[in-house]
């Protein structure tokens, strides 16, 4: 059964006249005759009784018209729903974001994004790194930001970085750090410690740090919310690593950390060779355009430089 076959059926059942209906469909009429002559043979029944001047619906024609109206309105939705997708209007588009990306480092990407393409309607998925992963991988996403430390890139991914932000040590005012201009693991040794759950950088920080005199502390706190472990931090009650962007809070005080510097480099990850969406290749497009940390994606240096070194080639 063909969808021309039904369009011709619904306009003779409309006009009851093939020459009309044939107008309508703007076919010749022997054409529109052949496809429904097809239909009634794959329907097993005569659709149409013509008589003359008075063409009617058979008694099977009568039977199979709400069920062919059916398909071919559903046809002619999901037609639409396509062009609307390829168009960006009224499109879905699910972003994961790393739950440790703070919120204001998306506002200029969702704002251009919303300002330039309003059709699309973005949901963003805050989830771990390892998380986003798995669904970029699964299918279950088709673009996500994170970044995870310690290894190398999965081949399977395609990178777009971002930016890159150093992690801090977060002490409150009054704690015997404070003003040093920089603080290493060695001097934390022995002190208490509060826990973000979902730092991607934890294990691998921990690993570093021992290697660099670190003899370990007392972790008295644990929580997935960085308000709340800043909050324990500006109560006094032990200190904090986290990127520098998320150590906004006025009553800490956020130092740099040395021997070893850890910098966080966050990207804009997709799976290689996979088509996407025009949804994904619009946010992909706005993500150049934003700012990060206050500065162009680094992709765009990254970019520029590969075309530097092409042009002095």
């Amino acid at each position: 059964m063909e969808m021309h076959q039904i369009r011709y059926f619904l306009a003779v059942c409309e006009d009851l006249n093939f020459t009309r209906a044939a107008e309508r469909c703007n076919v010749a009429q022997p054409s529109l005759t052949r496809a429904i002559k097809l239909l009634e043979e794959e329907l097993g029944g005569v659709l149409f009784h013509r008589e003359r001047s008075n063409t009617h619906l058979s008694e099977l024609g009568r039977m199979v018209k709400p069920h062919l109206e059916q398909v071919y309105a559903q046809a002619e939705a999901a037609k639409r729903q396509a062009f609307d997708f390829a168009k960006l209007k009224k499109t879905a588009l699910k972003l994961g974001v790393m739950c440790t990306i703070q919120p204001d480092e998306l506002v200029d990407l969702v704002s251009g994004l919303q300002a330039r393409h309003p059709g699309i309607e973005l949901e963003i998925v805050d989830a771990s790194a390892a998380d986003l992963e798995n669904r970029l991988i699964n299918g279950q996403l088709e673009v996500a930001i994170y970044c995870i430390p310690g290894r190398e890139p999965d081949e399977r991914l395609h990178y777009m970085p971002l930016f890159r932000e150093p992690f801090m040590i977060v002490v409150s005012p009054d704690h015997p750090l404070a003003l040093q201009e920089s603080i290493a693991p060695r001097d934390l040794t022995g002190d208490r410690y509060l826990n973000r759950i979902n730092c991607e950088f934890y294990r691998y920080a921990g690993a570093l740090w021992r290697e660099n005199g670190f003899e370990g502390c007392e972790t008295v706190y644990r929580s997935e919310r960085d308000d709340w472990i800043l909050s324990m931090i500006a109560a006094g009650l032990g200190f904090g690593f986290m990127p520098k962007s998320c150590a906004r809070h006025p009553m800490v005080v956020a130092c740099p950390m040395v021997d070893p510097e850890i910098w966080r480099e966050v990207n804009l990850v997709t799976v290689r060779g996979r088509p996407y969406s025009p949804a994904v290749g619009a946010l992909v497009h706005e993500a150049m355009r934003a700012q990060w940390l206050g500065q162009p994606a680094l992709a765009l240096d990254l970019e520029k430089e590969r075309q530097k070194a092409e042009d002095l080639a």
